[in-house]
């Protein structure tokens, strides 16, 4: 194989190393010190399905709430409710007294723009969520 040749095969394969590294694959995705500074102290707006949007509150003391209520949720589940929140890694992680019967979830968070991302919970589930006003 001829020096050109070489050059070329080994370029090309740095390429596809850099293009296939995880660390390149989203470089929109959030980590701790982005979600820190840009959901902790925030209201977020979750999308809902039907129409409209579902505050969450990231209080700078541990503690996430939510309500339901201007949405009806009172007719299907409890409307409001109160847990804590924490980071773990590169993911916002919750846990609600009763919704999802208590259990802790995790999510990957990516940047869609400046005040909107969208969520990957940790069993595969996504949406998007609007960035409010800090709380």
């Amino acid at each position: 194989m001829t020096t050109a040749k070489t050059i070329m095969v080994f370029a090309a394969l740095a390429s596809a190393l850099i293009l296939t590294n995880p660390a390149n694959a989203n470089q929109n995705r959030y980590d701790a010190a982005e979600i820190r500074q840009s959901v902790i102290g925030k209201r977020i707006y979750l999308a809902v399905p039907f129409g409209g949007e579902f505050p969450l509150n990231y209080r700078l003391n541990g503690q996430v709430d939510g309500s339901g209520e201007a949405l009806g949720l009172g007719r299907l589940a409890k409307p409001s409710d109160t847990g804590r929140w924490w980071i773990d890694g590169n993911r916002l992680c919750q846990k609600f007294t009763t919704w999802y019967k208590g259990e802790p979830m995790c999510f990957e968070l990516e940047r869609i723009s400046d005040n909107k991302l969208k969520w990957t919970r940790n069993n595969g589930q996504t949406g998007t969520a609007r960035i409010g006003s800090s709380l």
